[in-house]
């Protein structure tokens, strides 16, 4: 009873953030969710970026108004190690699944494996597989797939930034993966098997690596759980403003915040000061911004206007359109750094 008393405690400290939390083999995503949810008593939760149950790694979670930053957070680059097995190609593109065909690697040579990966590399085209959350007509792909329904699918581009071969034992190949959002990786080790023409399917993965989330500093659950009971798991957390870093900064002041955590728009010529806007201004437009106050608090996310570097348009002209606010009004008692949204 005394535990469960500290860790609802050091729940209701907790700032609103994120989670690095390392996802082990045989949970689901939703199941480290619920599982943490529990303990954080009541305060919002959720995660960027699903992993299916036998995979690992970075898993971030949202916690408070971390919640409200999810769609940025999906944009982030990830970082996987990807065991692909040639040979044997499976229904789901991976080791859980059925294998359909079973064909000889004997003559595959490892220059060869090596040139077929590299054009794998960049802008690339994928399906998306049956067993998946993609939903076509409303339907998700996998519920479908388990009625043993094979529904037509449009492909997607998704771009492979790099792609290293770590090593050759075949029939196994051991890949790092560097990629957009939307990747599936094991439809790309089906489609490089398929390219060399026996067939292939993911046999292992790990995701090393979620925008600034490495696997070498993320938690398990039951760290996450031993850092809530010891007061020190928000030591272990990115703030909101650390996990947007990625987004350019304008400051604005005093009587310009107040109507900014009421929703309203930034002109531009109220902007104090710029940070991280593209050298080529236009290229900034309908981009998501961060907006902070003159002490460096992260207020809301915004968009730039179009028609930046425009010189037939006054600055008063544009604004900055508020997509989330992140923070409550002050004269309603809420702290503007780290109210929580019950």
């Amino acid at each position: 009873m005394m535990i469960a008393s500290t860790e609802s405690q050091t729940a209701t400290m907790l700032q609103d953030g994120v989670l690095n939390v390392r996802k082990e083999a045989g949970w689901t995503s939703h199941d480290v969710v619920a599982r943490v949810r529990g303990k954080l008593r009541g305060m919002k939760l959720g995660h960027a970026g699903t992993l299916d149950p036998a995979a690992t790694g970075v898993l971030p979670l949202l916690v408070g108004r971390g919640t409200r930053i999810a769609e940025y957070l999906l944009e982030w680059d990830k970082t996987y190690l990807a065991g692909m097995r040639l040979g044997e190609t499976t229904d789901t593109q991976d080791a859980t699944g059925t294998v359909l065909q079973r064909s000889p690697i004997t003559a595959l040579t490892e220059a060869r494996i090596r040139e077929t990966i590299a054009g794998f590399e960049g802008r690339i085209q994928q399906v998306p597989p049956m067993y998946s959350a993609v939903k076509v007509g409303g339907v998700p792909l996998y519920k479908a797939a388990r009625a043993g329904k094979d529904v037509a699918r449009q492909p997607r581009e998704v771009t492979v930034f790099r792609l290293e071969v770590v090593s050759i034992q075949l029939p196994d190949v051991m890949l790092r993966v560097v990629c957009s959002k939307g990747t599936y990786i094991r439809t790309l080790c089906a489609d490089i098997g398929e390219k060399l023409g026996v067939g292939g399917h993911m046999a292992t993965l790990i995701r090393e690596r979620v925008g600034p989330l490495m696997v070498e500093q993320a938690l398990t659950v039951n760290e996450v759980e031993t850092r809530l009971t010891q007061g020190t798991l928000a030591g272990s957390m990115l703030t909101l403003d650390e996990a947007l870093v990625g987004l350019p900064v304008c400051i604005i002041g005093g009587e310009t915040a107040r109507r900014v955590v009421h929703g309203m728009a930034v002109p531009t010529a109220d902007v104090l000061s710029w940070q991280g806007l593209p050298t080529i201004l236009p290229e900034a437009s309908g981009r998501p911004i961060r907006i902070k106050d003159t002490a460096g608090r992260l207020l809301a996310i915004g968009t730039m206007p179009a028609g930046l570097g425009d010189q037939a348009r006054m600055p008063g002209e544009l604004s900055i359109a508020m997509s989330k606010v992140l923070v409550e009004d002050e004269s309603q008692g809420s702290s503007i750094a780290n109210s929580i949204e019950e």
